[in-house]
């Protein structure tokens, strides 16, 4: 009876101690930890431009307002066109000109000041100074006023002279009313040549359409109905050099 009653009590403490372990008796796996998902940095960048609206000055006399063609055959309107046709990046083109035949430096310099165009214009050519010539002005007055105009135009371009294009003077010495008279020749080569020397001393873009216009006599189509001014023609082969250098500043914006 004893030998029974300690088996059974054997059985009962193996019972109990078996119960007091885990249900999981082996050991359990930790949870993998997953490394952190690298990401990479993204470069941000700008919007791409959609098509926008520029503003085009141009200042001069009569070979600006295009004397004797029509208003959409001068320089600056045919300039105007080709810029749309060639730069999707523009979807509108706002041009304004402050020219009048018979315009001096002077004269432009007053007209410039009565008219207070706006400093935010996004392309500025300049075309001056043959009346100076053709009127006798004493040639100082040019070497005064010509830098004047240049700097009143680089002030319209936002003050940035990339944006300012100077032509140089045709020679109407090629036309029917010049009759080839070299002193005229002679006389805006001097014009040409110090507006030229001002502009590269400056870093300003200037640009030669002079030796278009001496071959009027050779080419009347060259020459508008005046017997005087620039035809169509020529002012379409005066934007041909404008056009490439026009939308390269215009590419700055």
């Amino acid at each position: 009876m004893k030998l029974q009653v300690y088996f059974l009590t054997f059985l009962i403490t193996t019972c109990l101690s078996c119960s007091s372990e885990p249900i999981n008796s082996q050991e359990q796996t930790p949870p993998k930890v997953l490394p952190p998902i690298e990401v990479s940095e993204v470069e941000e960048t700008d919007n791409p431009v959609g098509p926008q609206t520029i503003k085009y000055l141009a200042l001069g006399d009569s070979y600006t307002i295009g004397q004797s063609v029509c208003e959409t055959c001068r320089y600056p309107e045919i300039l105007k066109r080709d810029i749309l046709k060639n730069l999707d990046s523009v979807s509108n083109l706002v041009l304004s000109v402050i020219a009048t035949t018979g315009w001096t430096t002077t004269d432009l310099i007053n007209a410039i000041t009565n008219e207070n165009p706006s400093s935010d214009f996004d392309l500025v050519t300049l075309l001056i100074g043959v009346n100076n010539q053709y009127q006798n002005i004493a040639f100082n007055v040019y070497q005064s006023e010509f830098p004047k105009l240049v700097n009143t135009a680089i002030a319209k371009a936002k003050g940035n002279k990339e944006h300012v294009i100077v032509v140089s003077i045709p020679d109407y010495a090629y036309t029917p009313f010049g009759r080839g008279n070299t002193n005229i020749s002679a006389d805006l080569d001097r014009y040409n040549t110090f507006a030229k020397n001002y502009c590269d001393s400056n870093n300003i873009t200037y640009v030669n359409i002079t030796d278009i216009t001496r071959q009027g006599l050779e080419n009347p189509n060259l020459v508008a109905n005046d017997g005087l001014h620039p035809s169509e023609l020529a002012y379409s082969m005066f934007v041909e050099r404008l056009l490439p250098v026009a939308i390269e500043k215009l590419k700055l914006e």
